[in-house]
């Protein structure tokens, strides 16, 4: 499984020897002790290789095409074996990065979550990456004030592209961040440029540049390179958790966006691996060929020596004849050793298929084990209380059944569907609440702002009336009198309540 993928353009200053001495730091400075290879010493060799069986590091050059490519793998104790990547092109001064992560037949489940190499942060702090035009491949956002605003509204408006997606980042109501911008800057290194508002005093004038379709008020947007996948906004609300809700959907987007690009096979562990096979296998070839040819003619001449020459001459002869065929049966043996080398290479290409095979016929099993799959994907909506999403999906899909033909497909479908997804009737246990507390409404004690807090009310008042925000955001909002002359004011109020809120 890809669960990573860049390609950077990288700066004359990178040379072959500093680039596997990075490699080599990048392992010795990892934090997690046992991903350290012991005793990793490198001294100008190539094809070379380093580390046990369930932990290595390989370094293969590919001279005819200026490409030097290394392989970082580790079998954890999960059955889960990691492999990073790094194929770096000489010629074309472009590096690809990428992480997979596969299993081994015997593998349990494991955390999806992972980590972009620091690798990448390596390359930036040593200046070998080149900038994306006018903007520099950092791991830290870039400010935008009234400077930059010309360039930000070229992005905007589609005047330019950079090669890299830019993600922006505008300022909440509150002139906060709607995200940590740092945070978002260093999980997008190499594969995405972060720029931030620096003051929300600047929408009036991006707003008129960008003839209102700019971002604003804590949206977060991203401009792809080109058209083909287009621009995503992902507007902010005033709502617990969001903020991390947000990352995780823009992260996600830009990484499923970089790893869709395709791969010349010479920038990836494989492709680079296959061409030194493919490249030896014909090299050896000829030479086995020129090998077989020279020892046949030796033979030839031995028996033409026998009849024509005095026996000195046919002693130096025949000596000369047999240190060639010596010689031959010498090339002829490397091959064969050769040969087994390269043999020993194809099936190390042909385990990490069957490893992917392996992955795949996994994750098939357990769909096919599973008593349940999802229907719906999530959208940019956010859970305010734990499972409420499923919830309200759940009571739609139940009154909705009420109005269906008893014995109809539509029907059956929907029964299903909420027998199998234990509907636990959260959102109707709430309204009920909300207007058991109701009932005898005649204005907010300070019992009944705590339990109507308890429930997700956000309560401030306005003149006469009190404003009560659900979960805060200000999408769903009722008005409560402070003192009101209505008996059957609290009845209004809950009804107002449950048909907004639930």
């Amino acid at each position: 499984m890809l669960l990573f993928s860049t390609i950077l353009d990288i700066n004359p200053t990178l040379t072959k020897d500093a680039f596997i001495k990075l490699v080599i730091r990048w392992n010795k400075e990892s934090t997690y002790e046992d991903n350290i290879i012991p005793n990793l010493e490198w001294h100008g060799e190539m094809n070379i290789r380093y580390g046990t069986d369930r932990l290595w590091l390989d370094i293969e050059e590919y001279r005819n095409q200026n490409i030097v490519a290394v392989r970082y793998e580790k079998t954890d104790e999960k059955g889960a074996v990691w492999d990073t990547d790094y194929v770096m092109n000489f010629k074309e001064r472009k590096m690809a990065i990428r992480l997979e992560r596969s299993f081994l037949e015997d593998a349990i489940a494991i955390d999806s979550q992972f980590s972009t190499p620091h690798f990448i942060t390596l390359l930036i702090e040593k200046g070998y990456v080149k900038a994306d035009r006018d903007l520099p491949v950092l791991r830290t956002p870039i400010m935008v004030g009234e400077d930059k605003l010309p360039l930000l509204s070229d992005i905007m408006n589609e005047n330019t592209h950079y090669r890299l997606p830019v993600v922006y980042v505008s300022k909440t109501m509150e002139n906060e961040n709607p995200v940590d911008a740092g945070i978002l800057a260093g999980r997008l290194k190499g594969v995405a440029h972060v720029l931030v508002q620096e003051d929300m005093e600047t929408n009036a004038a991006l707003r008129e540049m960008c003839v209102a379709n700019n971002d604003y008020l804590g949206a977060i947007g991203i401009y792809f390179p080109g058209t083909a996948v287009g621009y995503r906004r992902y507007p902010y609300r005033g709502v617990k958790g969001i903020d991390r809700f947000i990352m995780e959907k823009v992260i996600r987007a830009v990484i499923q966006y970089s790893n869709s690009q395709l791969l010349d096979t010479l920038y990836t562990w494989q492709g680079v691996n296959n061409a030194l096979l493919r490249d030896s296998l014909a090299s050896q070839r000829e030479e086995r060929k020129k090998a077989e040819q020279a020892k046949k003619a030796a033979e030839v001449e031995t028996a033409k020596l026998k009849d024509s020459l005095n026996e000195e001459e046919k002693r130096i002869k025949e000596q000369a004849i047999e240190d060639a065929k010596a010689e031959a049966d010498k090339i002829l043996e490397g091959f064969d050793d050769d040969l087994e080398r390269l043999q020993k290479q194809v099936e190390e290409l042909t385990r990490a298929n069957e490893i992917l095979q392996y992955e795949n016929q996994g994750l098939k099993a357990k769909l096919n084990a599973s008593d349940a799959q999802p229907v719906l994907f999530m959208g940019d909506e956010v859970d305010f209380y734990q499972g409420e999403i499923k919830d309200l999906l759940l009571s739609a899909l139940t009154d909705a059944l009420s109005n269906m033909p008893e014995k109809s497909r539509r029907a059956d479908v929907i029964r299903d569907i909420i027998e199998n997804n234990d509907y636990q009737k959260k959102s109707e246990k709430r309204e009920s609440e909300v207007k058991r507390l109701l009932r005898d409404y005649s204005g907010i004690t300070g019992k009944l702002r705590q339990e109507l807090e308890e429930l997700g009310f956000v309560i401030t008042e306005d003149g006469k009336h009190y404003k009560i925000t659900y979960y805060g955001d200000e999408r769903y909002q009722a008005v409560f009198g402070k003192t009101p002359s209505d008996v059957r004011s609290g009845k209004n109020n809950a009804a107002t309540v449950a048909k907004m809120f639930y």
